[in-house]
């Protein structure tokens, strides 16, 4: 139910408050995963994008195509789209995580050697 209510609340979001920056609903790990994979990039932008255009990035993970005739994404490509979206943030944590052990860590020209 409580889930059910979240993606309810975040396809209404959506559409009322197209603006707002996306960090209103997403956690900052989250917009910056989305936006890495999405993109293409692995370096995110400074601000959080719209929470439209962080919710049509979750759509698209989900099979929105976001054509014209399409309208706004409902909540099952939205559901089908934080599942994938969980995945994929909990990688960039662990990538996030491990980037930042590496830049702490006297071994760096090692790992560099061995991985890369």
């Amino acid at each position: 139910m409580v889930v059910a209510w979240r993606i309810h609340h975040l396809t209404k979001l959506g559409r009322e408050t197209p603006d707002v920056p996306c960090s209103v609903y997403f956690e900052e790990a989250q917009w910056k995963a989305l936006t890495a994979f999405v993109t293409k990039n692995p370096v995110p932008p400074k601000e959080p994008p719209t929470l439209k255009e962080a919710t049509r990035m979750v759509a698209t993970l989900g099979g929105f195509l976001g054509r014209k005739s399409d309208g706004d994404p409902g909540t099952q490509t939205l559901w089908l789209g934080l599942q994938r979206l969980d995945d994929i943030t909990e990688m960039w944590k662990v990538m996030d995580n491990l980037l930042a052990t590496l830049a702490n860590s006297s071994h760096i020209s090692g790992v560099r050697q061995k991985f890369g």
